[in-house]
């Protein structure tokens, strides 16, 4: 139960902060207790929806063929805009560069930019 509201703690610590700021001005105890109120409330209403909603998200897991994307690979046979074959996550994969101009030789590193269908592109 202490975990579920731990949030909402820190929503009415801003509000306490911003009394006390209120009272450091000057401000009588009526006054910083509508400062403690008012902010208290605007962080409640504002802040806490976003981040249950941010929360509920939950980690963004790349799975398939997006987990690919943005990996590193070894080139197993000559890659350059035409075709070539790489090593993926340990699987041979078709690929071909990204820049038809480029050609990468075996045992040089690349980058993988695309999927597509079965064939990856690479840069």
């Amino acid at each position: 139960m202490a975990a579920t509201t731990l949030l909402e703690f820190g929503l009415f610590a801003v509000g306490a902060l911003g009394a006390a700021a209120v009272a450091g001005l000057g401000a009588d105890l009526v006054w910083q207790f509508l400062t403690f109120l008012v902010v208290s409330v605007a962080m409640l209403v504002v802040v806490r929806p976003l981040a249950y909603r941010r929360l509920r998200r939950g980690p963004q897991v790349r799975m398939g063929i997006e987990a690919l994307v943005g990996a590193r690979a070894v080139v197993q046979e000559r890659v350059d805009g035409q075709d070539g074959r790489i090593k993926l996550n340990g699987e041979i994969w078709s690929a071909r560069t990204l820049h038809p101009d480029r050609v990468y030789e075996p045992g040089q590193q690349v980058d993988v930019i695309e999927i597509q269908g079965a064939t990856a592109l690479v840069d």
